[in-house]
């Protein structure tokens, strides 16, 4: 005997996790790697100023432009005194064991992916299904009527709502 599984939802409002955690599109890539690697995400959706989704940050974006754009300064010479360098603030420099490191600027907007699959809060399981089969993709955002974003939907949120 076979048990069927039956997902008990009629729309993308029961299946997604409401209040999801997005990054704004000014942000930087430092701020994108905190969040990240403090929530234990691999991606997290980009939104305009009003809450709009834009994009995706990934951990795959973050690694690309860390292999092409991280510049590090070059090392002191040893003829200069550790005494004698100078932070820009006037603070004297640590001891031994120190490497000057540039800041980078380079903002989510700038290294995202600026696709966003998302779907309405009436969407159909079935639909939301269907669509992330065919973009090949492991979430899809939920928006609002206005378009701003108010939920997401993964494969576990699919898997949560099965029942025997």
């Amino acid at each position: 005997m076979t048990t069927r599984l039956t997902l008990k939802a009629d729309s993308a409002k029961d299946l997604m996790s409401v209040n999801p955690v997005s990054i704004q599109v000014n942000a930087t890539v430092s701020e994108a790697v905190a969040l990240l690697a403090d929530r234990g995400f691999h991606a997290a959706p980009v939104i305009d100023d009003a809450g709009r989704p834009i994009g995706v940050v990934s951990a795959g974006d973050i690694l690309r432009h860390d292999r092409e754009y991280t510049r590090h300064l070059e090392r002191v010479p040893q003829f200069y005194s550790v005494s004698e360098l100078r932070l820009p603030g006037g603070e004297r420099l640590p001891g031994k064991g120190f490497q000057l490191e540039s800041v980078d600027r380079t903002t989510v907007r700038d290294i995202m992916t600026p696709a966003v699959f998302s779907v309405p809060l009436n969407a159909t399981p079935d639909l939301i299904i269907k669509r992330m089969n065919e973009l090949h993709v492991h979430r899809v955002f939920v928006v609002d009527q206005a378009g701003v974003l108010v939920g997401v939907i993964s494969g576990n949120d699919l898997l949560r709502k099965l029942e025997a």
